[in-house]
C-alpha cells in the first residue's frame, strides 16, 4: 500500500476517534452540567453517596422499623435500582441480621446479602441466580426475553410508586408540557422548544442507556411510537428524565426544574391519587417457585404496615394496604 495513502487513512481514523471522544466530552458538559449530574446507569453508582445509605451504620437517610422480627436461616440476598436504595436500605436494617451486610473498601462484598447495582445489573442478577429479591421498576421487553430465555418465570409484587419526571434546566421558560408533546419531542416531530412556548433553540432529547428503569419508561410512555436518537445535544436545550425521588431526595443538586405534565405536578399527594398521569409502580421481584421461605416473609414485611412506613419515610408512595 502507498505511504502517502496509509497516513491519509490513519490521520482519517485519528479524527474520526478525535471526534467521538470531543462528542463524549461535550455530552457531559453540555447535558450533565446544564441538567443533572451522572445520569446515566453506570454514573449512578458514582452519583449516589452510597455511604448515605448504608444499613446499621445509623445513617439518617435510612429509615427501618426498630421492633421487627429478623430473619434467620438463609438470608435472601436484595439488589435493586440505584433510585431505590433507600428503600432496600431500610427493608435490611428492618429484617435482615446485621452480620449479614458486607461492606468492603466503599461496596458490597460479594457474600454480604445486600448487593447495589442498577435496574440492568438487577435484573440479570435475579435471572442468573446472584439475587434473591430485587427492588424495581416494571423490565424492560428485553429483561423479559432473557428471562424467558433462561427459563425463569418472575413474580412481581408491587409494593409502591414513585413518579416518572422530565426535567430540564432551571431557566428554560417551559415548565409545563403535555405527554403528547413528551411523544413529539422523543419521536422527533417536535424539534424546538419556541413550538412549546419556550426560546427559539433545538431541543436535546437525552436519552438513558438501555435497560435502565428510566429508559425502560419512557418506551412504555412512547408505546408504539419509535424513538428517534438526537442530533442536537451538542447545541440544544435539553430535556431528560428520571423518578422524582432520585431527583429531589437523593441527588439533591439544584440547577434543574421538573415539568408538569398536564398541567399536573408530581406530588405524593397526586402520585397517590392517579391524578399525575405518569406515575410508576415499585416491585419486589423474586423468581417463580422460590423455595426460600423468607424470600416471602421479605416480601410480606414490605407490604406490612411498618414496611409501608419506610416506604413513606424514604420518599416514595406506599400502596394501599387492607
Amino acid at each position: 500500500m502507498d505511504k502517502k495513502k496509509l497516513v491519509k487513512q490513519l490521520l482519517v481514523i485519528f479524527l474520526v476517534v478525535a471526534l467521538f471522544a470531543g462528542m463524549d466530552l461535550c455530552i457531559y458538559h453540555l447535558f450533565i452540567k446544564r441538567v443533572t449530574s451522572h445520569h446515566s446507569p453506570g454514573m449512578q453508582k458514582m452519583s449516589v453517596e452510597v455511604k448515605n445509605y448504608v444499613p446499621f451504620t445509623g445513617s439518617e437517610n435510612v429509615f427501618s422499623a426498630a421492633d421487627a422480627t429478623r430473619l434467620e436461616g438463609k438470608i435472601p440476598v436484595i439488589d435493586g435500582a440505584a433510585a431505590l436504595l433507600p428503600m432496600y436500605a431500610g427493608f435490611v436494617e428492618s429484617i435482615y441480621p446485621e452480620s449479614s451486610v458486607i461492606l468492603k473498601g466503599g461496596s458490597y462484598a460479594p457474600e454480604s446479602a445486600m448487593h447495589y447495582t442498577n435496574t440492568r445489573g438487577a435484573y440479570k442478577d435475579i435471572v442468573d441466580g446472584k439475587a434473591d429479591i430485587i427492588i424495581c421498576a416494571q423490565p424492560s421487553d428485553e429483561q423479559l426475553k432473557y428471562a424467558a430465555d433462561n427459563g425463569v418465570e418472575l413474580e412481581m409484587v408491587k409494593i409502591g410508586s414513585d413518579a416518572f419526571v422530565f426535567i430540564v434546566n432551571e431557566t428554560n421558560p417551559v415548565s409545563d408540557i403535555t405527554i403528547d408533546q413528551i411523544r413529539g419531542i422523543y419521536s422527533g416531530k417536535i424539534k424546538n422548544w419556541k413550538e412549546l412556548g419556550g426560546k427559539d433553540i433545538p431541543i436535546a432529547a437525552m436519552h438513558r442507556n438501555k435497560g435502565s428503569g428510566s429508559q425502560t419508561a419512557l418506551e412504555k410512555l412512547m408505546g408504539n411510537e419509535p424513538i428517534k436518537p438526537d442530533y442536537t445535544t451538542l447545541f440544544g436545550s435539553p430535556i431528560g428524565f428520571s423518578f422524582r425521588y432520585y431527583v429531589t431526595g437523593m441527588l439533591g443538586e439544584g440547577g434543574v426544574k421538573i415539568l408538569k405534565i398536564n398541567g399536573i405536578e408530581p406530588t405524593t399527594q397526586t402520585i397517590a391519587d392517579g391524578s399525575y398521569p405518569i406515575a410508576g409502580g415499585v416491585y419486589a421481584i423474586y423468581r417463580k417457585g422460590e423455595t426460600n421461605e423468607n424470600v416471602y416473609k421479605a416480601v410480606d414485611f414490605m407490604l406490612s404496615p411498618r414496611g409501608q412506613k419506610i416506604i413513606e419515610q424514604s420518599g416514595y408512595i406506599p400502596v394501599n394496604v387492607n
